[in-house]
């Protein structure tokens, strides 16, 4: 019997993987710079922590979540999205008692949905998110959004589109959920299964329904804009001038919904307007979720972040053929001649890794000649060769691969000497 991956999931591979390394690097060096640190939660939860903060009437809570019951009869289910976690972390340490507020969080991980799979969306799938909590001002809107750009673009995008929006507050949302089921009601029956169960739970989803997207009372429907009270409005202005002074380039969608109920305010995605990249164009989405904090247990803190997905970055990437900084190199590659010399090679090894430097050795008793192409094809700096002769000098013969030029040194202070080339 062949065991295979199950679907919707997937293997990285070296020589696929460095291209994740990179990503991950660069998000963490950002973070650094934006003062976020990193949070690292559990990849399951209690299955009622999502409930409460994603929704009951989501996708992702109705028909996406991998939930399961342990030995002592506990409802778990693996992470589908990283806000709620991070979120239930803030609350149980106490964190809205930090000196430094708001408190600024990332991570990065596997999440987990049931979905169909297709070209860039998997069921594990990994995500990079970052979390400000504990601040209402609409500059920090402006910075996570800001964040989410300046990762996108140091990896050489350039065809993004961000789309913002306001789902105001809750007296906002309340004036519009109304204008809402007075528009669909007449007609819900023309609506699926699911837009008919949302219309009095949260009729806002039906704006985030993929099959019925082109019906025609979703193009006359009425729009969030229209019922933000003076706050929101003032709100979404602020945002607005904030990321016009950072340059910052959007467009104002009133249809965009996102897909967890936690949202409020500022809502927005990034999307790639590279040519081929699919039909799926969302590369990140955010926004803030004031009250979400009390909803799990907590005290006021409000809140805003947005997810990426690692896979799609990817496919972004490849989209617009950027060209990623990933040939490795080793510092040092030994080549040995006899018994002997194979033999001292276990410690000299040892003693360049020890010192800091990459290096390898042959383990397939290859003759020389394999071995200078074993160090070709690891892109070795320098290559060292011992014999027996050698051995007996107490000397290693070190080529710079770079120019060619060969240096004899002595054993003894080989690591001294090729510190020395090294440096040269």
């Amino acid at each position: 019997m062949s065991i295979r991956i199950p679907r919707g999931t997937q293997d990285i591979l070296p020589g696929e993987v460095e291209k994740w390394q990179l990503i991950e690097e660069k998000a963490r060096e950002l973070c650094e710079k934006f003062q976020y640190r990193e949070i690292r939660t559990p990849i399951f939860e209690h299955t009622e922590l999502f409930l409460r903060s994603v929704g009951d009437t989501t996708d992702i809570v109705q028909k996406e979540m991998y939930t399961f019951e342990d030995r002592g009869g506990r409802s778990l289910t693996l992470r589908p999205e990283g806000t709620a976690s991070a979120v239930r972390s803030f609350v149980e340490h106490k964190m809205h008692g930090d000196a430094s507020q708001p408190v600024k969080l990332y991570y990065m991980g596997p999440m987990f949905r049931y979905e169909r799979p297709q070209a860039g969306r998997f069921r594990q799938f990994v995500q990079f998110g970052v979390e400000a909590i504990g601040s209402a001002d609409p500059a920090i809107d402006a910075e996570v959004i800001a964040l989410a750009m300046s990762l996108y673009k140091s990896m050489g995008l350039q065809k993004l589109k961000l789309i913002v929006n306001s789902l105001g507050d809750k007296k906002s949302r309340t004036a519009h959920r109304e204008a809402l089921v007075n528009h669909f009601k007449p007609r819900i029956g023309e609506f699926c299964q699911d837009c008919q169960n949302r219309l009095e739970k949260n009729p806002m989803r039906i704006l985030d329904c993929k099959q019925d997207r082109d019906h025609e009372l979703m193009k006359s429907a009425p729009s969030i804009l229209d019922y933000l009270n003076d706050y929101s409005k003032a709100y979404f202005e602020k945002v607005q001038k904030y990321l016009k002074n950072l340059d910052i380039d959007f467009t104002v969608d009133p249809n965009l919904v996102r897909g967890l109920d936690y949202y409020n305010h500022t809502a927005f995605e990034i999307m790639s307007d590279s040519e081929g990249f699919g039909a799926i164009t969302t590369l990140c989405g955010g926004g803030r979720y004031n009250g979400l904090t009390e909803e799990i247990g907590g005290p006021e803190a409000p809140g805003i972040g947005f997810a990426l997905s690692i896979e799609r970055f990817i496919a972004a990437l490849e989209a617009e053929k950027v060209d990623l900084p990933l040939a490795k190199s080793i510092d040092c590659y030994l080549v040995s001649l006899g018994e002997e010399a194979k033999d001292y090679t276990v410690g000299l090894l040892q003693q360049l890794r020890m010192a800091g430097y990459s290096a390898e050795r042959d383990y397939l008793d290859r003759k020389i000649k394999a071995q200078f192409k074993a160090a070709d094809r690891s892109n070795a700096k320098f290559v060292a060769v011992l014999g027996e002769d050698e051995i007996k000098a107490n000397k290693i013969n070190v080529k710079s691969m770079e120019s060619g030029e060969q240096t004899e040194v002595e054993l003894d202070s080989f690591i001294e000497k090729f510190t020395s080339l090294y440096q040269s």
